[in-house]
């Protein structure tokens, strides 16, 4: 494509900040939380992340769509966020597994993105002003008038965005990591016995589900308002509480299902909003972060070792507000000590910050994948015991 047939596109921020470039994937209007990620690869994973869901999402890396499209690397079933931003955009990609240009991608789940504008210029922006909601438009270009529906959209804190991902109905998963892609260098199942996990879904991401079942689990997927006593019919051996977006506090219920969950005391793992969200369940306070953290190489841990870690995250759990007597911080983010790890002191339950399943990101946080699993395998053996 060139210049002249390009479609010009307008970018404002709620400041009344502009940009002006060119249109990549649908044309008309979108408004968001406009955030930024670093990572130098895996566009496709983050634009299909249930995570960025309400966000327009700035990609720091110059050059996106070179390696186009292909159906392995959805994280879910469609493009999850309200826009895109971009400094150049391949229009004709070279792999092998592409089935798709990134513009045609998008046309056709009508998400609207901007090309052409300094992403540099506008990542220093968000990292000095913090996060803040933003419009694309090809058929707005007057700046006050989309200035006006920027600003009357709603913040993010407070927004409940969960019910907009998680799925309608109960569904199991079986697929693992395909072999081309498994990295772990053992056997991962071996001779265990089959675990039941009941995954709460508060936007789960595909790959977190192909670990948990590359670890020999039954995985069972629930709705994020499914009743616990519900959940506890299936009698699983373990409970996760999966990735998801918005604001964790405001998902009322699934903080209220966690409580309740939390009195079986069986094995839980959660990872991000599953996280926050234990954490609120366990009487913690979450708080918005200035601009979060999104990226594939944050520091994350405590003593003696530390991993790189994938995270996706707007909000934190504030440290001073978890109940010490009962639970203890695990992991840190070392760029800026935010909490990113807790575990509870005296029962089977941990959660952490971060993507241990990566996709796009490093591999040095599966382990806790076979912790979560081990901790399932006690206690089904102590409950054996018990009934023996």
């Amino acid at each position: 494509m060139t210049l002249t047939d390009a479609i010009p596109a307008l970018l404002v921020l709620a400041d009344g900040t502009t940009y002006r470039g060119w249109s990549f994937g649908a044309t008309g209007t979108t408004i968001g939380e406009v955030v930024f990620n670093t990572g130098m690869t895996g566009y496709q994973e983050v634009l299909t992340d249930p995570s960025y869901c309400g966000q327009i999402v700035i990609f720091t890396y110059p050059e996106l769509g070179n390696t186009g499209i292909n159906p392995e690397d959805e994280e879910s079933e469609r493009p999850q966020v309200r826009g895109a931003i971009a400094r150049n955009i391949c229009h004709q990609p070279s792999n092998w597994r592409s089935t798709q240009s990134l513009p045609d991608y998008l046309k056709q789940y009508q998400i609207p993105g901007i090309y052409g504008i300094d992403t540099r210029a506008l990542t220093r922006k968000i990292r000095m002003f913090g996060a803040m909601n933003g419009g694309i438009s090809t058929t707005i270009l007057d700046e006050a008038e989309l200035l006006e529906q920027v600003q009357a959209a709603p913040n993010m804190a407070g927004l409940n965005l969960v019910r907009e991902v998680t799925t309608p109905k109960v569904y199991e998963w079986s697929d693992p990591t395909i072999p081309t892609w498994e990295f772990n260098s053992q056997p991962l199942t071996g001779d265990r016995e089959s675990l039941t996990v009941v995954a709460l879904d508060f936007g789960v991401k595909r790959n977190i589900l192909r670990r948990l079942a590359s670890y020999g689990c039954r995985v069972i997927v629930v709705p994020a308002d499914t009743p616990p006593e519900e959940i506890l019919n299936y009698n699983p051996d373990g409970i996760f509480l999966s990735n998801g977006p918005g604001d964790p506090a405001a998902v009322i219920q699934g903080i209220e299902t966690t409580k309740a969950l939390l009195q079986s005391q069986k094995p839980m793992f959660g990872i991000c909003m599953g996280h926050q969200i234990l954490g609120h369940a366990l009487g913690a306070e979450t708080f918005k972060l200035k601009f979060g953290h999104r990226g594939l190489n944050q520091p994350a841990g405590l003593q003696q070792r530390i991993e790189i870690t994938s995270q996706n995250h707007s909000f934190a759990i504030d440290p001073d507000s978890l109940p010490a007597a009962v639970v203890e911080i695990s992991h840190l983010n070392l760029n800026d000590r935010t909490v990113a790890g807790v575990r509870h002191k005296s029962l089977p339950i941990f959660s952490v910050q971060y993507h241990p399943e990566a996709s796009p990101g490093p591999h040095d946080a599966d382990y806790l994948f076979e912790e979560f699993v081990q901790a399932m395998q006690t206690a089904r053996q102590a409950t054996t015991a018990e009934v023996r």
